[in-house]
Order: structure tokens, then C-alpha cells, then sequence
């Protein structure tokens, strides 16, 4: 059998040697013996600070529990442990604290508005030691400050903030931006040493940088479809208005909403657009303007004239032509020939003719052309001429016999056509003879025809008279024998070339003194 041998007394600290821990925890140092029954045990710190702690004996061992860990126990604890009189050991353990409890906490303010500064707030709580500590704000990957505080001298945990002010853009809104915080102790083992909190970008701004894109452009074709959009920056998404500056100057509004769509674009969508972005939240508006005009060939295009189409000779006639299209029209005048060719004679919007003639008159067409077509449109100038250069002719002669025939024919130059009238002076009953292109017969004259007659020629703008004395005397061999007399009265006009009308003026066969027949004459209407 073998003699027994007892265990040597030896004791031992768990953790051995160096502890590190983080304030706010919970530690618990153990001093453990062997090879001895009833140990007594002991605590202190090298200097004698108070334990912070509470002590509990198990018999062979011994706990220290640091609930929670404060800055005072950041100490090497002595463990001394006697197993009777004659034995003592004791062993020391240092414990090291840090504080790094939880991720940073990233405050921005104010409410963000592009363009205008902001500044990011990054908290970094309870910290220990933080001579250490080393802070770093990222937008994305792109650092924008960098700070740390190894000249700070503080005795226990403190919140370290980081300030930083920036003017964020539109295009910042919606990255990330980024807090890391660094705890980097060298010979201390404890994770994590590098905490992160990101938060997004999020900014109320605008609207800004509002501008009208125009599909298919600013100049569409007319019958073209046509699309506003109004683009712009802004966060929230803002309320969108679009009005139209008219012709009168008035204002008309038209949809809300970023797209502005004309299917068929007409002339008439020619015109200012204006594109009203309003952000509810930022309380700020911004405008932006297109102006729009439809390209198309001339249309609408008419002629006014003043007085009238109808003017007298001498007056000043004005011709005005408006055309409607994009670009605007190219106006001109032609004057139809008598051949039918035309002839360019002015091109201008207006025409006019002073002291108008004769030859004045016809037909004039305006032209208004463009790149993209042309369009005429025409008017009939008439010239109106009183009765002139009225002659008249008698035949045989103003000197006649008894039972001959009597002409008269007359020849005017006027515009409109003249109307005439024949009559006798100092007829007891007055019988007057007007021409509606009627002919008139006087069979057999007679002395009672003897006399003056008075020749009236007119139209609308004037009337011309002429005088003719008819005698009458002695009678012809065969004073039975009809012969037609015709009396012609030509006062039908047209414009530079006179016309003979015939005016037949009848007479009864029998002798009856001053009596004459209209009957028999408007049976002969030519």
C-alpha cells in the first residue's frame, strides 16, 4: 500500500492575471484553493480603495462580485488567502475598463432643405476610456469629417458628440449617411472596438432647377401631337399647375399634373406655357416657361376693303390681306390681265390706290405664302363711272318729212351700265320712254313729232342729258307705205369699249297727232 501523500496547499484567481471589463457589467473575480480544508480569504485593492464589491466565501473558494462595474474598480485586487497559522498566499489580478456600449445615434438638423446648411449630430454614448475614441461621418464611401479626442482627459463615462455642418445637394438625398466610431485600446481584448449607424439622407427641398422639355420640340407641325413635361427637384413631390398666357393677356388654366398633352396641336395652341411647381412643405414655388409655336402654311386668309369693292372714280381705295400661319406669311398682290394671266404688282400686307380710274378695276389676288405652303384669295374692285363721252346720232337727220323714220342711236362710256330715258319737251301729256334694253318703233312722223326731245343717260353714281331737236315738215310721195323708222338709243356701257343698245320709238301708222303706242314696242325688246 502506498503511504498517503497530502496535496501541497496552492490557490489560484480566475481570470489569472488581467481582466477586462465593461463598465455597466456584471463581474465576478473567483479565488480558488487546493490542499487546504478551511482556507480564509481576504480582498483589497493595492491601495486600499474600497472594494466596490461584494465578497462571498464557499469554502474552499472565494468570490468578488462587481455588479454592476463602476469606475472605481478599476484596480489590481489582492487575494489573500491563510490555510491555518502558518500558510499564506496571495495573488493579484488587475482588472481594466472600457466603456463602448452601443452604436452611435445620428441626429440631423434642421429638417433638411436642399441648398440650405445642414448639420449632423453623432452621439456616441457612455464611452470609457475616451481618450481613444476616433469618430468618422461618411456620405456614402466619401468621409466628410474626421475627429478624435486623445487629448481628452476624462475620469469616467461620458456621451461624446460630433458636429458637422454641410449644404447638401438634391443629388445627396437618399444616401446614407454614416457615423463610425472607433475604441482602439492596444492590449485590450474586447469587441467590438468599431461601432456603425447609418441613417438616409432625407431631405424636404425645392422645387429647384425647374425647367419644360417640349416633344417633338418647340416648333411642332401643326396636326403634330405635342407633350410638356415639367421636370424639376423637389422633395416631397410637389403640387404641379399649368396655365397658358392668351392673346388678351388673360391667363388660362389647364391641368394639374407634370404632363401637358395636345393630341392634334392647332395654330391656335400657339402660345406661353407656363409650368407652376408648388412644394406644400418647403412653402416655396418655382415657375418655368416654353414658348410654343405651331408651325404650319398659310390659313384664314381674307381681304378686307375700305370704302368698299365698289368705289367711285377719283376715290382712294385701301386692300388689306391678313393671313393666319407660322412663320408668318409673306404677303403679295396680282392683278388679273384681261388675258387671264396674272401679273405681280405689290407685295405688302396693304394696297392702296389713290385717285382710282377705270383701269383700275378688275380682279386682285392676295398670295400669302410660307415655307410650308400658300393661299390666295381674290377680289373684284369695281370702278364706278358716271355717264361720259355720251354721243348721239340722228338719222337721216334732225330735219325729216312727214312719214319717214327717225333714228337716234347713242353711244356712253360708264360703270355699271347706264339706264336712259327719252321725252319730250312740252308734251301736253308728257309720255317718257325709259330703255330697259327695249326697243321702241315710231312709224310715219308726223309734225305733231316736231319738237325737243330730251335724252336722259344715269346710273348709280351720275346721269347725263342730251338734246335733240326732231322737225318734222312737208310729206313723202307715198304716204301709205310703212317704212320701219327705228329709233336706237345706245347707253348700255362696259368699261373702255361703248356698246350701241337699240331704242326703237313707235309711232301709230295712222296720223294721231302726239299719241304714240308702247305696246308694239315692248314686243320688239331685243
Amino acid at each position: 500500500i502506498l503511504p498517503f501523500v497530502a496535496k501541497a496547499f496552492e490557490m489560484e484567481i480566475i481570470p489569472a492575471n488581467t481582466i477586462v471589463a465593461q463598465i455597466g457589467e456584471t463581474l465576478i473575480l473567483t479565488c480558488n484553493t487546493t490542499g487546504c480544508a478551511s482556507p480564509s480569504f481576504s480582498w483589497r485593492t493595492q491601495m486600499d480603495n474600497p472594494l466596490g464589491g461584494t465578497v462571498n466565501n464557499h469554502g474552499t473558494y472565494s468570490t468578488l462580485t462587481m455588479n454592476p462595474v463602476s469606475i472605481v474598480n478599476s484596480h489590481d485586487y489582492l487575494c489573500t488567502v491563510f490555510c491555518g497559522e502558518q500558510e499564506k498566499k496571495e495573488k493579484s489580478i488587475k482588472v481594466e475598463l472600457y466603456s463602448f456600449p452601443s452604436d452611435p445615434i445620428i441626429e440631423i438638423r434642421p429638417s433638411l432643405v436642399a441648398g440650405e446648411p445642414v448639420t449632423v449630430i453623432c452621439k456616441i454614448p457612455d464611452v470609457y476610456p475616451s481618450d481613444h475614441l476616433e469618430v468618422l461621418l461618411k456620405r456614402e464611401e466619401h468621409v466628410l469629417h474626421e475627429e478624435n479626442f486623445y487629448e481628452d482627459d476624462s475620469t469616467n463615462t461620458e456621451t461624446k458628440t460630433v458636429t458637422y455642418s454641410f449644404n447638401p445637394m438634391a443629388e445627396d438625398i437618399g444616401k446614407e449617411i454614416t457615423c463610425v466610431a472607433k475604441l482602439p485600446i492596444a492590449n485590450m481584448d474586447f469587441e467590438p472596438k468599431e461601432r456603425v449607424t447609418s441613417q438616409k439622407l432625407n431631405a424636404n427641398f425645392g422645387p429647384q432647377n425647374t425647367v419644360i422639355t417640349a416633344s417633338p420640340g418647340n416648333s411642332p407641325m401643326e396636326g403634330d401631337s405635342l407633350k410638356l413635361t415639367c421636370v424639376t427637384e423637389s422633395n416631397p413631390l410637389p403640387q404641379i399647375v399649368w396655365r397658358k398666357h392668351l392673346a388678351d393677356e388673360s391667363i388660362q388654366h389647364l391641368i394639374e399634373n407634370n404632363v401637358l398633352s395636345i393630341p392634334h396641336a392647332h395654330f391656335t395652341d400657339s402660345g406661353l406655357y407656363i409650368c407652376e411647381v408648388i412644394n406644400l412643405v418647403t412653402n416655396k414655388t418655382e415657375k418655368a416657361a416654353v414658348d410654343i409655336v405651331i408651325q404650319d402654311g398659310p390659313k384664314n386668309t381674307m381681304i378686307s376693303v375700305i370704302p368698299a369693292t365698289a368705289v367711285k372714280e377719283g376715290e382712294t381705295v385701301t386692300m388689306k390681306c391678313t393671313s393666319s400661319g407660322n412663320p408668318s406669311p409673306v404677303i403679295s398682290w396680282k392683278k388679273k390681265k384681261a388675258t387671264g394671266e396674272t401679273e405681280k404688282i405689290f407685295q405688302n400686307a396693304t394696297l392702296t390706290i389713290q385717285n382710282i380710274k377705270s383701269q383700275d378695276l378688275g380682279l386682285y389676288e392676295c398670295e400669302a405664302y410660307n415655307q410650308f405652303g400658300k393661299e390666295e384669295k381674290a377680289v373684284k374692285l369695281l370702278v364706278q363711272v358716271p355717264p361720259q363721252n355720251v354721243t348721239v346720232l340722228v338719222y337721216p337727220s334732225e330735219n325729216v318729212k312727214e312719214g319717214e323714220n327717225v333714228t337716234i342711236t347713242c353711244s356712253t362710256y360708264s360703270n355699271p351700265p347706264s339706264q336712259m330715258v327719252l321725252k319730250k319737251v312740252h308734251q301736253e301729256k308728257e309720255i317718257i320712254l325709259p330703255s330697259v334694253n327695249g326697243t321702241f318703233i315710231l312709224y310715219n312722223v308726223t309734225k305733231n313729232d316736231t319738237g325737243r326731245y330730251l335724252l336722259d343717260v344715269f346710273n348709280e353714281v351720275g346721269n347725263n342729258v342730251k338734246v335733240i331737236d326732231i322737225a318734222v315738215v312737208g310729206r313723202l310721195e307715198k304716204t301709205d307705205q310703212m317704212i320701219p323708222v327705228v329709233i336706237a338709243l345706245s347707253c348700255v356701257t362696259a368699261i373702255a369699249v361703248p356698246v350701241v343698245a337699240i331704242l326703237i320709238y313707235v309711232s301709230r301708222k295712222a296720223k294721231i297727232n302726239g299719241s304714240y303706242s308702247l305696246v308694239k314696242a315692248l314686243r320688239l325688246k331685243v
